[in-house]
């Protein structure tokens, strides 16, 4: 049997890890940022531009070509793709390519494409 004692409201029965985690929590600010963080990957288009940056590199009218889109689209989600620290930009001549911002954006992005896939074949076997 499991002891269990009071802490605050409710019953706990694992108090070192209820401790590890209170520990470990991040502040409201850093919660706040994750939650832009998804929101701002929350959108299809914008997922579809990253999408395309995980093969290479790309100009606007590059993107906007592959997506079937208009120029000024992409251009206004690549601005906030860009504020989010989620790509860079880098110019040569007249031309200005995007890219992922650093390999944790693409890892994520990379994980979440495999960690759907995986589910997916989950689900048809089940």
């Amino acid at each position: 049997m499991t002891d269990t004692f009071s802490m605050g409201e409710g019953m706990v029965l694992d108090a070192e890890t209820v401790d590890l985690v209170i520990a470990g929590m991040p502040g409201e600010g850093r919660f706040n940022e994750l939650s832009e963080f998804f929101k701002i990957l929350g959108d299809q288009t914008r997922l579809k531009i990253l999408y395309a940056l995980t093969i290479s590199e790309m100009c606007v009218m590059d993107i906007a070509a592959a997506l079937n889109m208009e120029r000024t689209a992409i251009s206004h989600q690549l601005r906030t793709l860009k504020s989010a620290r989620l790509v860079r930009a880098r110019r040569d001549g007249k031309s200005i390519y995007y890219s992922f911002d650093d390999e944790h954006v693409s890892g994520i992005f990379e994980l979440s494409l495999e960690h759907l896939s995986h589910k997916s074949r989950w689900e048809e076997e089940a």
